[in-house]
């Protein structure tokens, strides 16, 4: 994405077209297109990166920024990964780079503050498919992912979840009383933030839906921020990088945190529903 949205800024400041950029390049079209297009998962040289920033007349400091940010790239554990889909590729990789996610969920808990009884009885339910062995892999996918909440700095994560989040049994009665005091204890962590959207608080902003908006701000270095949104379907998501987009889901996100229970009476409120649950 820094590469792709750099790249285009650069051209479009310049005022080349990518057929103009190509030629003074010496690569096709094809190449500048797909350069452009972070979408694109193939790997990126930092040959071309160089040679696609000079032919848009991009000062020494923002042509080695983005070599850098080529010469940097690495797969992950998740890449080529049967557990991991295609499609949740781009959110694992997206949550790797982020300082911070926020989320809002209506249905189940952020896989990243899921126990692992929880996670298991989440994926008996959606991969009806899939053999017992599948599932595991992919759990063990999931719990792998938050490591990401224990790195330096840890991404900061602030969740916004719907009252029914709390209250929709998964899995048996034990299971539902432990992940309610996981996400207890995990909401007292400082890079952790924790609030529910009680069912009092009515319509609310988000309408429906879960989404995730994860992303960098550096104001020193603008070719090293970003911002995504992520939006969850069945089997699939929608990943949203226009900045209307992303500017609507953080309003969305905002006014959903101001609805919501603050941090305290949320921790209060899970704790209550666990002791419903088990006393």
């Amino acid at each position: 994405m820094q590469i792709a949205r750099g790249l285009a800024s650069l051209r479009e400041r310049s005022g080349l077209t990518q057929v103009q950029v190509a030629d003074r390049a010496g690569v096709s079209t094809t190449t500048v297109s797909r350069y452009e297009m972070w979408q694109d998962r193939a790997r990126i040289r930092w040959a071309t990166v160089k040679a696609l920033a000079d032919a848009c007349d991009a000062s020494a400091a923002e042509r080695e920024a983005l070599v850098a940010v080529a010469k940097s790239q690495t797969d992950g554990w998740w890449v080529g990964n049967s557990a991991v889909p295609a499609w949740l590729d781009p959110l694992v990789s997206f949550e790797q780079e982020s300082a911070y996610e926020h989320i809002y969920a209506n249905s189940a808990l952020p896989g990243l503050l899921q126990t692992r009884e929880y996670a298991m009885a989440v994926h008996q339910a959606r991969e009806v498919r899939s053999s017992n062995d599948e599932i595991e892999r992919m759990v063990d996918a999931r719990i792998q992912r938050q490591e990401t909440l224990e790195r330096d700095p840890g991404l900061h994560l602030w969740a916004v979840l719907d009252e029914s989040v709390l209250r929709r049994r998964v899995g048996d009665t034990k299971t539902m009383a432990r992940q309610l005091g996981h996400l207890y204890d995990m909401a007292q962590r400082p890079n952790i933030t924790v609030q529910v959207l009680p069912f009092s608080a009515g319509a609310h902003a988000a309408g429906a839906g879960h989404f995730v908006i994860l992303g960098r701000d550096d104001e020193r270095e603008p070719l090293n921020s970003m911002a995504v949104v992520y939006v969850e379907m069945r089997r699939r998501g929608l990943y949203l990088d226009d900045a209307e987009d992303i500017s609507a889901y953080k309003l969305t996100f905002d006014y959903l945190r101001s609805q919501a229970a603050d941090t305290t009476a949320s921790a209060r409120l899970i704790r209550r529903v666990q002791q419903e649950i088990s006393p």
